[in-house]
């Protein structure tokens, strides 16, 4: 198997993220409804039900609360470790690592906290709400993400990564807030148990311990600490993910993985099988390894959930006329819809203007609005500290106003990106993508004097490719390619990756193309031999040679004297250097495609960034 479907299938990338969210979106919004249903119906059983008690005992010591508190603040912190993941993996992989792109989102994160604050304060000022004023701060990052996919098709992958940003600022800052402000009756020594058992846990990450064993023991210990302190655990749960490196498989920690495996297919034993699967598992980052474990339950089991324990209430008509006219939903409802719209907004034309256009958000304002618009979408911690600081009439109306506010956010942000949809092309792509030029991830750039390329040397897209003649995915691939090369505006690259140590014929057929170059004929070879992988031995590739009309003679001395083995290393190693271990791989104008590689998926990839070069250069 190539070791880029592998690393596809276990690696999570952002969009894989997404996808889970857009799907897992229309699972928490029928829990809701579910909920919402049921306490209609017979609101007896539904309380009922979240307060049955739940305890779990080792002899003397044990824990014991009601099913709700279980799914707040138990469930509920896989629900932030896998937010701190995901926020890590951009830190490390995506568009974070550039620090500078971080200060904006941040900034915007920040005052989508403080102003819909100080707009609920302002209307419950001197009320018997006010001291609630946490539940208009936080935006539900699984809810927002995901019905953002569905709202805003077609919009780009960074606008998700700036979201992201904001709602991880945000989530951080409001689960201090519940520390600090909402918990009462805090123990100092559980508290610094847990602050020590954190100090572990780092420790463990320090010593790269790679064993699940000693982080699931340390966290359980960390989160029942927390527990026992009076701090709602669910902060334990960010941190931790926010500890979680990401990084790209190596190349040569993915070959020592397949010589376990064969040592394995040799002697089929329980202990070379135990080696042969951690060393697979170890080829993998921590984040990786985490976000694979519980993204899913996260997003389809743990997110609705809560949904479902804490969204129901009671309505009827006096008390829907009774919560419209509370302060507290008002001042939840105004909050959401108008603050977290003019903070994001606001925030980041300010930043813009103050530096000069040297900070600015990496995408254009109507993405930057539909951002502020969807971030009014409050839930996970509006309800978490809701049920902290309300009870009775008051929760219930908090419920009314942050369920209004999701409805409206989604509203609006539909708005702004279908009246951004009927924009001419230009101004569309222009008002999605604004003018921030995308990272570089290719190392070195393309070289029209060095590099493998088809196609106009101007041409406003370039794809690069590493492959592996022997690859039966790159093989898979080429009917693709071969579309996207009718395309007048694209230049295509190859690049030379052979997997020797699964593919043991490929790294004399990639110098058998360089034989072939030497004579200009570099993409006659290539072509025959993708469409031979499975006859790649010498003759073979002799045979090649004379079907071609090349020189035999020294087409033949090329591949036994090994004649062009240094230009196919220089191509391993600017894989290497791009942080590339598995065939095929493509980039799209310098920066790695983490999607597959169907044509539609590479055709929208290629259309993406045709549309970002067109308005860079018309700024």
């Amino acid at each position: 198997m190539a070791t880029t479907q592998w690393t596809r299938e276990f690696a999570a990338p952002l969009r894989a993220f997404l996808r889970t969210e857009s799907g897992s979106a229309g699972v928490l919004v029928a829990a809701i409804a579910a909920a919402l249903i049921w306490a209609n119906v017979d609101v007896a059983s539904y309380d009922a039900v979240w307060a049955t008690d739940l305890a779990v005992r080792f002899g003397p010591v044990g824990i014991t609360e009601d099913l709700r508190t279980w799914i707040n603040s138990g469930l509920m912190t896989l629900f932030f470790l896998v937010v701190g993941l995901e926020a890590r993996r951009e830190f490390d992989l995506g568009d974070l690592r550039d620090r500078r792109r971080f200060v904006l989102p941040c900034a915007a994160g920040l005052a989508g906290l403080l102003i819909p604050v100080l707009i609920y304060l302002a209307i419950n000022h001197g009320g018997a709400g006010a001291h609630g004023w946490g539940v208009a701060m936080s935006t539900d990052t699984a809810l927002a993400l995901g019905l953002l996919a569905l709202l805003g098709r077609g919009v780009p992958d960074q606008v998700r990564v700036f979201l992201l940003t904001v709602f991880v600022v945000d989530d951080l800052v409001a689960l201090v807030v519940i520390a600090v402000v909402y918990s009462e009756d805090i123990e100092p020594m559980p508290l610094t148990i847990a602050a020590a058992t954190f100090g572990v846990w780092l420790l463990l990450r320090a010593l790269n311990v790679r064993r699940a064993a000693p982080y699931a023991i340390v966290g359980l210990v960390l989160w029942a600490a927390m527990l026992a302190s009076g701090v709602d655990p669910v902060v334990a749960g960010l941190a931790m993910g926010l500890t979680a490196v990401a990084y790209s498989p190596a190349r040569e920690n993915l070959e020592a993985a397949t010589g376990l495996f064969k040592l394995f297919r040799e002697q089929p034993t329980p202990e070379l099988a135990r080696s042969a699967a951690t060393g697979l598992a170890q080829t993998l980052s921590p984040n990786d390894r985490l976000q694979r474990i519980y993204h899913p339950w996260s997003s389809y089991v743990i997110v609705p959930l809560f949904g479902l324990a804490n969204a129901g209430i009671a309505i009827d008509g006096d008390f829907l006329a009774r919560a419209f006219t509370s302060p507290v939903t008002l001042g939840v409802i105004a909050g959401y819809l108008i603050g977290k719209p003019i903070a994001v907004v606001g925030i980041s034309a300010l930043l813009t203007w103050l530096s000069g256009g040297r900070i600015r958000p990496g995408v254009g304002w109507a993405a930057v609005l539909g951002s502020g618009t969807i971030a009014g979408i409050g839930f996970t911690v509006s309800l978490l500290i809701a049920a902290l600081a309300f009870d009775g009439p008051e929760l219930a109306e908090v419920k009314i106003g942050v369920l209004t506010a999701a409805a409206g956010a989604s509203v609006l942000t539909w708005i702004v990106f279908r009246a951004t949809a009927l924009l001419p092309p230009e101004r569309r792509a222009r008002a999605l993508f604004g003018a921030t030029e995308d990272l570089v991830d290719l190392i070195p750039p393309v070289d029209n004097e060095r590099d493998h390329c088809r196609g106009p040397q101007d041409a406003s897209v370039t794809v690069v490719e590493y492959g592996d003649f022997q690859c039966p995915y790159c093989g898979q691939a080429e009917p693709a390619v071969r579309d996207l090369i009718t395309d007048t505006d694209l230049r295509y690259v190859w690049r030379h990756l052979p997997l020797a140590d699964v593919h043991p014929q490929a790294r004399l057929a990639a110098e058998a193309a360089e034989a072939a170059a030497a004579q200009d004929k570099f993409w006659d070879m290539h072509d025959l031999l993708l469409a031979h992988q499975d006859k790649l031995k010498i003759m073979d590739l002799l045979r090649y040679a004379e079907l071609l009309g090349l020189d035999a003679n020294r087409f033949h001395d090329d591949l036994m004297n090994h004649t062009h083995r240094d230009r196919v290393a220089q191509d391993v190693d600017s894989a290497d250097l791009s942080g590339v271990s598995g065939t095929p791989t493509f980039f799209i104008n310098g920066r790695r495609h983490y999607g597959a590689y169907d044509l539609p998926t590479l055709k929208q990839a290629v259309k993406t960034a045709r549309a970002r070069v067109r308005v860079i250069r018309v700024v």
